[in-house]
């Protein structure tokens, strides 16, 4: 069973406007109840019992002043002051016996504040009966010669102020918890703009005619994500910047090296020496592509499974034996170049590490609000404690399986890089084939 509080806390707004609206709104209902509260146990009870008071008291003055002038003209001249004056209908039944009836109960306030004045002005044999009709109530009392039907105003058992008290109470609420509302999601606006200008920002995406607005800590905070956004991509552009120039420095001396290398025609460790060129090259090509990154291209609209297959081409082409499963349709914001490099490099990896003549199987997918893409080997796989590792740039593993490759230990690491600037992630695992399993996950 679920411990009370867990089931409160799942009980409650998730949200900040419903959390907002509860810490405005719970005041307003404790204090609601402590207004009832108080105008039901002293207020309307106290007013209640006065009339109740009231009513049996002029019922107790009828009765006296029948028995003070007992003959039938007094008796007749009393009742039609009752009825001026009292506005009770009272009807007297000479030899009128009260109907033994068993004694019910009384069911609300007014009935037993009625009883218990009845009691206290009378005196006499009485029965209540409030259902009876719909305005007015009737009281029969047994008198020593007759019974009297007196028929009195519901009215005169209730108080207005109590239905203008509900009114006002739950009317000034409903006012206050509409103004509130109204206020606090203008607020919770602006915090949900923040939250997808991050959000944008996060998977690469352009934060177009975003301003810091509402209140003053929600201002600063959007405030600093401009601030922050424009130090990241001055870093960006900075970087590339002077990459290209490391590019051009770099590729300068290498092609020097490479054509004195030609020209020097044959000797003893030639081929070692254009063996340790083409490494420099493809380490100064890794190198640069890794810190690279995305570069500058824009994200588009983009069919994921159509990705997958265009890249799964180039590699049946040349020969290889590749699976391709697509669950449906997907389209997302990406760019597409710098994921075609990704999975590029992912099936490259299974292929050379895989079994000779083996297979690479390629899913592709939709999984809980993200694109999943799957990439299975049958290959020798990787040790759990040494996947993480594998994508710390120029890291290699010994065994078989690196021995079967020919990089310089960056391929990971710009994959991973690609798939962070998208606001995904890539994990390593073990397939159920036997090899490696890379799990690429964007959020839609």
């Amino acid at each position: 069973m679920m411990r009370p509080g867990i089931w409160l806390k799942e009980a409650l707004p998730h949200g900040l406007l419903g959390r907002s609206l509860l810490i405005i709104v719970m005041p307003l209902v404790v204090l609601q109840l402590v207004s009832a509260y108080v105008f039901y146990a002293s207020h309307w009870e106290t007013v209640a019992r006065r009339l109740a008071k009231g009513l049996a008291g002029d019922i107790g003055a009828v009765i006296e002043s029948i028995r003070a002038f007992p003959d039938p003209e007094s008796r007749r001249i009393v009742l039609s002051i009752a009825a001026e004056k009292m506005d009770l209908d009272i009807r007297f039944t000479a030899a009128g016996i009260l109907p033994n009836l068993p004694s019910s109960k009384p069911t609300s306030f007014l009935e037993r504040a009625m009883e218990e004045a009845m009691r206290e002005r009378v005196q006499r044999p009485y029965r209540i009966d409030t259902d009876a009709l719909e305005r007015e109530v009737v009281i029969l009392v047994q008198l020593s010669d007759g019974l009297l039907e007196v028929y009195a105003p519901k009215k005169r058992l209730f108080t207005s102020t109590t239905y203008v008290f509900i009114l006002w109470m739950l009317g000034t609420a409903m006012l206050l918890f509409g103004i509130a509302t109204v206020f606090m999601r203008n607020q919770v606006r602006s915090v949900r703009k923040l939250a997808v200008a991050a959000d944008r920002f996060g998977k690469g995406l352009d934060v177009v005619a975003f301003k810091p607005e509402g209140a003053t800590e929600v201002r600063q905070a959007a405030q600093a994500f401009n601030l922050m956004r424009e130090r990241i991509q001055r870093q960006i552009q900075q970087r590339t910047e002077m990459l290209a120039g490391v590019s051009h420095d770099l590729r300068t001396p290498l092609t020097r090296m490479k054509l004195q290398l030609a020209m020097m025609g044959e000797f003893d460790g030639r081929a070692d020496l254009d063996e340790d060129l083409a490494e420099m090259e493809r380490m100064i090509e890794g190198y640069l592509a890794f810190a690279r990154g995305e570069g500058t291209e824009v994200p588009v609209e983009t069919d994921v499974p159509a990705l997958v297959e265009d890249v799964a081409g180039r590699f049946r082409r040349q020969g290889a034996v590749i699976d391709l499963h697509s669950e449906g349709d997907l389209t997302m914001p990406l760019r597409p170049v710098a994921l075609s490099r990704v999975l590029a490099n992912l099936i490259g990896n299974a292929i050379r590490h895989g079994r000779v003549g083996g297979h690479v199987w390629l899913r592709v997918g939709r999984r809980q609000g993200a694109a999943e893409i799957l990439v299975d080997d049958d290959g020798p796989g990787i040790p759990p404690e040494c996947r993480d590792d594998m994508f710390r740039p120029f890291t290699r593993l010994d065994s078989p399986r690196a021995a079967a490759g020919g990089g310089v230990g960056l391929g990971l690491s710009i994959a991973r890089d690609i798939v962070r600037a998208h606001g995904g992630e890539i994990k390593l695992e073990e397939s159920p084939l036997g090899g490696l399993r890379v799990r690429l996950r964007l959020p839609l």
